[in-house]
């Protein structure tokens, strides 16, 4: 069954390309502003990652990703809960549960040029890589779906 335009773009012919494609043009800013009132307030570093999880969505259906919502300004009740429940700081952005033949999974941080990971979050990467997962950081849509489509192809 058909379920999205990047489906259809598959089935027809076009490929990658036009997945690609679709997937930009649907979220311009223009479309997304009409169909949405909150999109104004979206940062780059948001729209970066809206992008690379409709990509794996797009072209990977079958696999299980995430992005993790571990960002944002919290009051110190929520600070408070957040850390009693298990939350820690640097979590990766994007998060893909699905070993390839040299990986346990991958885990990519976003960042937009030219913002670095903070410590935390190198650590974490740092930790991640420790227990077989392939983790990085990246800025710029283009280098995350290269690292996607590499990590899927099993050419890491």
């Amino acid at each position: 069954m058909i379920q999205s335009k990047a489906d259809r773009a598959t089935l027809m012919g076009w490929g990658s390309y036009a997945t690609t494609a679709i997937i930009y043009l649907w979220n311009t800013p223009t479309i997304m502003s009409r169909r949405n009132p909150f999109y104004s307030y979206l940062g780059k570093e948001d729209h970066l990652q809206h992008a690379v999880i409709n990509y794996l969505k797009a072209q990977y259906p079958r696999v299980l990703s995430i992005h993790v919502p571990n960002e944002g300004k919290r009051s110190p009740f929520a600070q408070y809960k957040f850390k009693y429940l298990g939350g820690m700081q640097g979590i990766p952005d994007v998060i893909v549960f699905k070993q390839n033949s040299t990986y346990a999974g991958l885990a990519i941080e976003l960042k937009v040029a030219p913002n670095k990971p903070t410590a935390n979050q190198t650590d974490f990467l740092n930790k991640l890589s420790d227990s077989g997962w392939y983790a990085t950081w990246v800025n710029s849509f283009e280098d995350a779906k290269n690292i996607i489509d590499q990590y899927f192809a099993d050419d890491l």
